[in-house]
């Protein structure tokens, strides 16, 4: 565990298994995906015990609230007491991944190789013809 519950937010990611790889927490961190009580932060920001994190993975937006701090990556179930997932992020991630189980799966539609007159109608609009 880190001294004085206080430890780069890039690494705390990493340790608590958002991201793989420390660079890769470092990077969604300049680009925006990752605030802290509401506001965008630097990678070299230290995660303080009781603040809360807003993470934007994929469509999934997850909001934790720091419990305790440490800078070695653990095995799964160590690194869940790192954070608290707040009960709005739980159902919001429980409501997408419904929505994901109902949609239509995307490869449904495809039927295989376009036939001979596809291929040419396809060529065709790709020209311009008509």
């Amino acid at each position: 565990m880190a001294e004085a519950g206080r430890v780069r937010l890039d690494k705390w990611l990493w340790a608590a298994r958002f991201f793989k790889t420390r660079t890769l927490a470092a990077q969604a961190i300049e680009l925006g995906r990752v605030r802290v009580g509401g506001e965008r932060v630097k990678p070299a920001r230290e995660a303080r015990i009781g603040e809360r994190v807003e993470i934007q993975m994929a469509e999934a937006r997850i909001e934790v609230i720091v419990r305790a701090c440490s800078t070695a990556r653990g095995p799964a179930p160590v690194a869940r007491t790192l954070y608290e997932e707040t009960e709005q992020s739980v159902q919001r991630r429980a409501r997408y991944a419904e929505a994901r189980e109902l949609a239509a799966e995307p490869a449904a539609t495809i039927k295989g190789r376009p036939t001979k007159r596809e291929g040419r109608d396809l060529r065709r609009l790709r020209r311009g013809g008509a």
